[in-house]
């Protein structure tokens, strides 16, 4: 309202920032004009998630026309709401353009970089997965190549199928936890290191590591027991013949 001009709408940010517990009606000043607090809202984020939410105080501004509003649509019928707040602009305006932008869309470009490095660190980690199991099942081919004669005659002797899978798999299983042993607390610090650039962040649990350390496990015991059960189930005979 007209009789506004001197009063102000401010944060929660901005009240705790003055010290304020009671701030309705209080008087600050911005070193050359003075405002009656009328109101007090809750924060909300104006800015990128990497900054903290800052003080902020509403004026009515009667100095200079606003060229700019902020509408609040239904969004499940957006083209004629548009289109109605399109007409009734130029009933107010007809000689200035109508131009819109969406709040959500402008927000979600902010993000936009962020959304992007996470599709492509999403991108190298299935690709990383796939050549890690292409390289298990090759060095698992060439382990069961190498102990042929080895598994024939275990067989021979009696060892069970599953024996000698394990036998076969828990050399490689080795190397994939020790590598999950090196890649946790690496992959914790750049990961921490990422979040501190975001004043509202989560905090990195240790079952995220637990649980993406036996999805690993679970995919190398996948890519080797092919390989391994194939080996295990070879007849010995053609195996101690071949040698």
């Amino acid at each position: 309202m007209a009789s506004d001009s001197a009063a102000t709408v401010i944060n929660q940010a901005m009240a705790d920032k003055l010290g304020l517990k009671d701030p309705v009606g209080k008087r600050i000043e911005n070193g050359w004009q003075k405002f009656t607090i009328i109101g007090v809202m809750e924060d909300f984020n104006f800015e990128t998630m990497k900054q903290t939410v800052s003080p902020l105080c509403f004026e009515l501004n009667k100095n200079y026309p606003s060229s700019i509003i902020a509408v609040k649509i239904n969004g499940a019928d957006t083209k004629n709401a548009v289109s109605y707040v399109a007409n009734t602009w130029k009933s107010f305006s007809p000689s200035q353009p109508f131009r819109y932008t969406f709040l959500d869309a402008g927000f979600a470009n902010m993000y936009a970089d962020v959304q992007r490095t996470g599709n492509i660190f999403t991108s190298f980690a299935v690709l990383a997965i796939i050549i890690a199991c292409l390289g298990l099942f090759g060095l698992s081919t060439f382990a069961a190549e190498q102990r042929t004669k080895e598994i024939g005659i275990r067989k021979v002797l009696g060892a069970s199928v599953g024996g000698i899978a394990t036998m076969l798999s828990k050399d490689f299983l080795k190397l994939v936890i020790i590598s999950i042993f090196i890649a946790t607390p690496l992959a914790y610090l750049c990961m921490h290191k990422w979040l501190q650039d975001y004043a509202y962040r989560i905090e990195i649990s240790g079952w995220i590591f637990l649980i993406t350390g036996i999805v690993a496990v679970l995919i190398a015991l996948i890519t080797m027991s092919f390989q391994a059960i194939k080996a295990a189930v070879a007849n010995p005979v053609k195996s101690l013949r071949m040698e």
